[in-house]
Order: C-alpha cells, then sequence, then structure tokens
C-alpha cells in the first residue's frame, strides 16, 4: 500500500484556554493509505499533556519512517501493521492516523460505514458538549452566547445540549466559582454541565470545589488533579460527591486496571489511545470494570471527530467539539443533529472534503 502525507493548517474560532495554556491554531496531518484502487484516510494533531510533547514535525518525521516498511503489506494484514507500528515506536498520534486510514479503507472496501460495520445503533448517541474554555465570567457569558447564537458571532450549531467548562484557573478556586456562575446564568436552560480541570487542582482544591459543583448541579468533574497524581485520586473518589473522570491519566486499557478503585470514568482520545482499534479495546476493558465512558477530543478537524463518532454509540458522555469550533475545517463527515454528532451513511468514516 501507498501512503502520502500532508500538512494543514485550522483555526479555531474561539481561542481556547485551558490550566496549561491557550491555542487559537494548529498544523495537523493527513495521511492516505491507498491500495486496489480504494483510499483510506486519517488525521493526526499536535497535543501535550505535560510530558514529552507531540509536536506535527514529529509525528511527520515518523509517518514518513514507516511508510517504505508498509509498502509491501495489505491494509487487511493488521497483526504485522501492528507489530511494525510497535517495533518501530510510533507516536500514538502517528499510530492514529494510520489506524483511522486502515478503517477507512476496510470500511470502504466492504461499502459499509463503520458504525454499521460494527453493529452500532446511531440512535444511542448522547449529546455532545461544546467547550467554554478558562476566561473571565464576562467572557465566558459571551461565549456561551455566540455559541448559541445570541452574541455578536453567529452560531454555527443549533440545539446545543451539554457544556463543558474549562476550569484550574491560576487565579484561584474564586476565579473558577465565578466563571461557572457567569456560564450557568448565561444558558440556564442547559441542564447537562460538566467540568474539566486538566489537572489544575490539588486535592485539597478539587474536594472543595467537588461540593461546592455539586450544589450548581454539574455533572462530573474530569482531570481534576495532574498526571501523576493518581494515588491522591482516591480521596477524591470515596469524599467526592461528583463522579470523577480521567483523561490525561489514561492513555491505553493497560492504564485502566490502575484506576479502577479510584475513578468512575475515562475519556479516550484516538490521538492519546494511538487510533479506533485501542479506543474500542479501552471501551471494552473500561465497561468491563464498571466504569463509565467519555469520548473527546484535541484539535482534530471533521475527520478524526468523525471516526470517533462512529464509535460514540457505545460512550456515556461524548466531547466531540473540537471540529465544530474551527473557521477552516477543510473535511465534511459527522453532522450535527439536535445536539448529537452523527455519522452518515457512507462507507469508512463517510469523509469528504468540503465543497
Amino acid at each position: 500500500m501507498q501512503i502520502q502525507i500532508q500538512t494543514f493548517t485550522v483555526h479555531k474560532r474561539f481561542a481556547l484556554t485551558i490550566s496549561r495554556g491557550t491555542t487559537a491554531q494548529t498544523t495537523n496531518i493527513w495521511v492516505r493509505i491507498e491500495h486496489d484502487g480504494i483510499e483510506g484516510w486519517g488525521e493526526a494533531a499536535p497535543f501535550s499533556v505535560g510530558e514529552k510533547p507531540q509536536t506535527t514535525e514529529a509525528i511527520a518525521r515518523s509517518l514518513q519512517a514507516i511508510a517504505p516498511l508498509l509498502k509491501a503489506l495489505n491494509p487487511l494484514e493488521r497483526q504485522r501493521i501492528d507489530r511494525l507500528m510497535a517495533e518501530t515506536r510510533l507516536p500514538s498520534a502517528a499510530r492514529a492516523a494510520l489506524d483511522v486510514a486502515l478503517h477507512d479503507w476496510v470500511g470502504k472496501q466492504a461499502n459499509l460505514p463503520l458504525w454499521q460495520l460494527w453493529g452500532l445503533e446511531r440512535d444511542r448517541i448522547v449529546p455532545t458538549s461544546v467547550t467554554i474554555g478558562i476566561s473571565s465570567p464576562e467572557d465566558a457569558k459571551q461565549r456561551v452566547w455566540d455559541w448559541l447564537g445570541k452574541g455578536t458571532i453567529a452560531a454555527p450549531l443549533q440545539g446545543i445540549q451539554a457544556l463543558k467548562i474549562k476550569l484550574g484557573n491560576p487565579d484561584g478556586m474564586e476565579a473558577d466559582q465565578a466563571m461557572l456562575l457567569a456560564v450557568k446564568a448565561a444558558a440556564p436552560h442547559i441542564s447537562q454541565i460538566s467540568v474539566d480541570a486538566n489537572g489544575g487542582w490539588n486535592v485539597n482544591t478539587a474536594l472543595k470545589m467537588s461540593f461546592w459543583l455539586a450544589d450548581q448541579g454539574i455533572t462530573y468533574i474530569e482531570q481534576p488533579l495532574l498526571k501523576g497524581q493518581e494515588a491522591d485520586l482516591a480521596k477524591l473518589y470515596y469524599q467526592s460527591p461528583l463522579p470523577i473522570f480521567v483523561d490525561e491519566s489514561c492513555f491505553t486499557s493497560r492504564d485502566i486496571p490502575l484506576l479502577v478503585d479510584r475513578v468512575h470514568g475515562i475519556n479516550i482520545k484516538l490521538l492519546k489511545s494511538g487510533g479506533l482499534s485501542e479506543a474500542l479495546r479501552m471501551i471494552h476493558t473500561a465497561k468491563a470494570f464498571g466504569l463509565k465512558v467519555m469520548l473527546g477530543c484535541y484539535s482534530d478537524s471533521s475527520l478524526l471527530n468523525t471516526a470517533l463518532a462512529h464509535l460514540s454509540p457505545l460512550a456515556d458522555h461524548l466531547d466531540l467539539d473540537s471540529h465544530l469550533n474551527l473557521l477552516d475545517d477543510p473535511f465534511v463527515g459527522a453532522v450535527f443533529q439536535n445536539g448529537r454528532v452523527v455519522p452518515n451513511n457512507q462507507p469508512g468514516l463517510g469523509v469528504r472534503f468540503r465543497n
């Protein structure tokens, strides 16, 4: 099979600030594999969770290095391909791009969308949240109004049912509380509101915030503590009135057994896990341990979010909104319907170029 690698830059409608910094644009990688006249598409995007960042340049170099090794293989030879990716220590974002492209190829060969190939039901897809980054109360309120079409910027969406609020403000707990109250005041009709601290709290702040957030009707807290502080999650798990989910603390299915006694759920992202194959493995592992599953994203375009949307009938919570916040998304795939990101009936991913 032949592999082509191409970069593209996307710009956010609203710059996103979390506890680790602000992102306004990213340069992603579009991967195409071709075999027997069928082309499968995948995507990688740069991301960092506090360890060595996976940059666009590093991801591209790793894909260029493995491409000649894959030429003699068929997309159906997955064990051999997986061994090659392991032997070459391919970064998880590069693995995700190849894995998604291989799934897209298989779906197109079978002439079936992936959700149907897996036997899933699209009517089981729950609403996705849209994200409000760390900001002042006034800016947070304006951002909500913009998403809802009530502000100065026309919102691209109709039917938003869930919000995710980024907390962990460096100015402290009072700043977090003021921002959240402003968001609630701006959208009193939205009852599904979750919080993601991105490791911005210590255990004592997280515990105090959990009781306050429970009084505010928040549904769950995501990644309250930094990756590496998993031992302290046990205290939150037993004392917090709200469910605790982890993101940065859980990369693959191998991490899940170490977390089952201290979290209620995990956030799965394709770039972090290494693709749809591992994401599906994580879903089944988490559910075997009685954990809830959330599917999330980084700076993914419609290509990668559509890929994960095919697995969304298996998820309890969704945060697949990064493509909805792009000014120049080059792809079209899953559609936003009544607050849900729903894959279409086209073979494979069902992704095409935007006209």
